[in-house]
């Protein structure tokens, strides 16, 4: 790679090849030697030499006995050029780096039920694999997390439940349906399936109405012709696993906040009528992902992919 960045002097300059070639005379102490290294002939590192003592209009080599020594005005120039060899050398590292995903930044955002399990377990690969990446992630309400890929705040958004929206691409990652989680020793563990006539007799920990998950529970139960009666109201599957694992009672959550539960004691049942859950990636129609939002984005399908078939 070749770039023009050039050193000035007067109506003169040289550009970054040409400097090379001059430090590799002065390094080699012979014009064979400097272009052996360089890959040129002898001729060609001649013809280099002479072009740029025309630019520059001043010597760079004294001669003597067939040998060349450099002026003590290359010596200045090598010296001040050293820092556009050290930026040069720095920019072809960066550019590898991006090329092979290992540099750059990631913004993300999701709701909780992603953010707080598979995604949080996806940066985690991404900063074993390439630790020079750095990641800003933050978890939001589902229309938050919406307008800040709309905004261009984050470059990819992941979240349950994405309806169709003008100006936003979606890929669905996962499909599952909501299950029952509870202490092991709760009398309903030993039930295969729970219904909603199943938790009308035991304390339930439900996800605000106005939630998606909390709207879809609410359906359920009219199905069923159930009341639905709570003992606790809370937004997130993750507070409800919280305070069910506390024994406060029995929760309904999507499958990834359950999964991602690990820490607590809780178990879990298929939950009936079923009500299923899809997790999907969305980012800007107008704005291309990059290829490390492309990288993680692949990640999160093979972990989420994972999910799915140990669920099977």
């Amino acid at each position: 790679m070749m770039i023009q960045a050039e050193t000035i002097h007067g109506a003169y300059s040289v550009n970054l090849r040409q400097l090379e070639i001059l430090r590799a005379i002065v390094r080699y102490n012979t014009t064979v030697a400097a272009g052996h290294a360089l890959g040129l002939s002898q001729p060609a590192v001649s013809n280099a030499l002479k072009v740029m003592e025309e630019q520059v209009g001043f010597a760079l080599f004294q001669r003597v006995n067939n040998r060349i020594f450099p002026t003590p005005e290359t010596k200045i120039l090598l010296a001040e050029a050293e820092s556009i060899f050290d930026t040069h050398k720095r920019l072809e590292s960066r550019i590898k780096d991006i090329r092979d995903n290992k540099a750059g930044q990631l913004r993300l955002i999701a709701t909780p039920p992603v953010g707080y399990g598979v995604l949080a377990r996806a940066i985690r690969e991404m900063q074993i694999r390439r630790p020079r990446v750095r990641t800003f992630f933050d978890t939001r309400r589902y229309e938050e997390v919406l307008e800040s890929i709309e905004t261009h705040q984050a470059e990819l958004g992941f979240i349950l439940g994405f309806a169709e929206r003008p100006g936003i691409c979606s890929e669905v990652l996962y499909e599952g349906e909501m299950v029952c989680v509870m202490l092991p020793e709760h009398p309903l563990a030993a039930c295969e399936i729970i219904t909603p006539k199943d938790l009308h007799h035991h304390r339930l920990i439900a996800q605000e109405q106005e939630t998606k998950l909390g709207a879809a529970l609410h359906r359920a139960y009219e199905q069923m012709g159930v009341e639905l009666t709570f003992a606790v109201e809370v937004r997130y599957g993750l507070t409800a696993c919280i305070l069910a694992d506390q024994g406060v009672g029995v929760a309904v959550v999507d499958p990834l906040t359950a999964n991602s539960a690990g820490r607590f004691r809780l178990i879990q049942r298929p939950f009936s009528p079923s009500i299923p859950v899809a997790a999907s990636a969305v980012w800007a129609e107008n704005r291309s992902l990059t290829r490390l939002a492309k990288t993680f984005l692949g990640e999160m399908r093979r972990l989420l992919n994972q999910q799915a078939t140990h669920k099977r």
